[in-house]
């Protein structure tokens, strides 16, 4: 595919760059990810109300690092959608966790589990839009895997014990956060080698 009709404004070397100048907002994506999984391992008593506060704090603050990073990483000009639409919806997410913490435990679930399969979708279209880019990019790609994975296994089983739900939440968010990092890191990498 030739420059000229290429569907994106940018190339996959300045596309790179540009997500690599944002590696820190992905980093701290990460970062976020991985405290919120300790926590919750920390501390599995915690109660259900506790808990949506918690994911919600993370789902709002991954939403925001998201948005900052699509608008730094501009494609051609553009925001790049896929950030933009996680962004969005983890801001969403907190929201509503902040203002309807009583939600019963299951719509909580339910709402978790389509949260986690909608970003993952979407995590995967990110990554395959900057695969030829980076080195690795299957871990990318497993980032997505693994949050559509855990979204529909809480789908299947919402009466699964709130504990069993908690430590698979944890596990997640600490796997998905250390390949965020991992992301991160590689793209920095990327970019300071195309310097």
């Amino acid at each position: 595919m030739t420059a000229a009709t290429q569907p994106t404004g940018l190339l996959p070397d300045e596309f790179i760059k540009q997500l690599g100048d944002a590696w820190g907002w992905i980093l701290l994506r990460g970062l976020a990810s991985i405290a919120f999984g300790a926590m919750a391992f920390l501390w599995p008593g915690l109660t259900i109300v506790v808990l949506v506060i918690m994911w919600g704090a993370w789902a709002f603050v991954d939403g925001i690092t998201s948005l900052v990073t699509a608008f730094k990483a501009r494609d051609g000009g553009k925001p790049v959608w896929p950030l933009v639409l996680i962004g969005v919806l983890g801001i969403g997410a907190g929201l509503i966790t902040f203002f309807a913490p009583a939600l019963a435990a299951t719509t909580l679930l339910i709402f978790i589990a389509a949260w986690a399969i909608v970003t993952g979708v979407f995590e995967i279209v990110h990554a395959i839009r900057v695969r030829k880019g980076i080195d690795n990019e299957w871990l990318l790609i497993l980032s997505g895997v693994l949050s559509v994975a855990v979204g529909f296994y809480m789908l299947s089983s919402p009466a699964g014990g709130a504990l069993a739900i908690v430590w698979v939440i944890a596990a997640w968010s600490i796997l998905f956060g250390v390949l965020l990092c991992s992301a991160a890191i590689r793209l920095k990498k990327a970019r300071d080698a195309k310097a």
